[in-house]
């Protein structure tokens, strides 16, 4: 594809989800990704269903756009194929354990002295140094040590791990951030860098105020719900036939939605007077929104709400979401061609730029191809 980073080349050693993750964003913008994955079978994810056309639709949505080569990084032919990659590369991705690439005899130090220019990202569960480096890690061990399911679910629920593995995809896009300001710097320097990712880093970097609040109350936030700790009414509530959810966030749109509602006496109740308050009394305001919204299906209450400008959407499942207008026209959805078969719909990408464009169609993953292993020596 045609992008920003089309200038450059991206060794891909990463497999599974967090690493193919950043790959993907930085194939989205343009660059060229080589995808190294060890014979006889590739990345783990090659395996995973269900399948389509024979091939795995987890790996396909990750691994779209990227060039595959397989090498045995233990093989002394592959692994000098490996450095003629390493010669072309601006980026090397990998989210091995700490200490794997050392062993493989590619520590930092020694790809930083024979090749200087070169931007390494490792991502890997608890990152290069400190007193957890050398556990393993998948998302869901991050999630419950990060502390977000502690905050996920219902105030008299368990803990509940996130529907989508945030703790990986956190992760990978964190590691582009980290790529990209590293290629920035190295245009004023000339040097390459160390990207040092720790998945469980990321899961705290996005408490957004959980630690804030802790640190000024002392109070353990729990799970709340749908509901905002600190913005009122911002919830899921049930209209008649399904339920739907609206953010008022400010004074202005609480009244807003109070004249929607019918009640617009409710925005001067001392109760509700101000965001403090209505948070204060939460619970109260929500059953009384929710008397009102269960006269009428959620169909019309959007309707309406949306006309007055109160923020307010459909829970949708993701037959939904694939059906959404606003998705669809903004190329939310994208299709890959496997082997001229039928058309796999896939997630888009959500950076859109002026100056290129964001085409309705990707080329899909490469083949495992043992003939693509070793080039023969000149």
């Amino acid at each position: 594809m045609n992008g920003p980073l089309s200038d450059i080349t991206v060794v891909d050693l990463s497999r599974v989800l967090a690493g193919p993750y950043a790959t993907m964003v930085l194939a989205d913008l343009g660059a060229r990704v080589i995808k190294v994955e060890p014979p006889p079978e590739g990345d783990d994810s090659r395996r995973f269903g269900p399948f389509w056309e024979g091939r795995s639709v987890y790996y396909e949505s990750l691994n779209r756009g990227k060039t595959t080569m397989m090498l045995d990084l233990k093989d002394p032919g592959h692994r000098l194929e490996f450095e003629r990659l390493l010669d072309e590369a601006d980026v090397l991705v990998e989210n091995f354990r700490p200490g794997t690439m050392e062993r493989l005899g590619y520590s930092w130090d020694s790809l930083s002295s024979g090749w200087p220019g070169l931007i390494y990202a490792a991502i890997s569960g608890f990152g290069q140094r400190g007193p957890y480096a050398e556990r393993p890690a998948y998302d869901l061990v991050v999630q419950a040590m990060g502390g977000i399911m502690s905050l996920t679910g219902e105030p008299d629920g368990g803990p509940v791990r996130v529907g989508t593995s945030v703790g990986d995809i956190t992760a990978g896009l964190f590691a582009v951030v980290g790529i990209l300001g590293a290629l920035h710097d190295r245009q004023q320097t000339g040097r390459g860098q160390m990207v040092d990712i720790a998945m469980l880093d990321c899961q705290v970097a996005i408490l957004e105020n959980a630690i804030a609040r802790y640190s000024a109350t002392g109070e353990v936030p729990g799970p709340l719900g749908t509901r905002h700790p600190s913005i009122t009414p911002f919830a899921i509530f049930n209209a008649s036939d399904r339920p739907l959810v609206i953010a008022a966030g400010n004074d202005e749109l609480f009244r807003l939605l109070c004249g929607t509602l019918g009640r617009p006496g409710w925005a001067d109740d001392p109760r509700f007077v101000d965001n403090e308050t209505r948070t204060r009394n939460a619970d109260l305001l929500n059953s009384k929104i929710e008397g009102v919204l269960g006269g009428e299906p959620a169909s019309i209450w959007l309707d309406r709400l949306e006309r007055a400008g109160v923020p307010c959407g459909p829970i949708n499942d993701i037959a939904g979401v694939m059906a959404d207008p606003s998705i669809r026209a903004r190329n939310m959805i994208v299709g890959v061609e496997l082997s001229g078969g039928p058309r796999l719909e896939i997630a888009g990408n959500p950076i859109k730029l002026s100056a290129y464009d964001d085409p309705p169609d990707r080329k899909a993953s490469s083949a495992l191809d043992l003939s693509t292993t070793v080039k023969e020596d000149p």
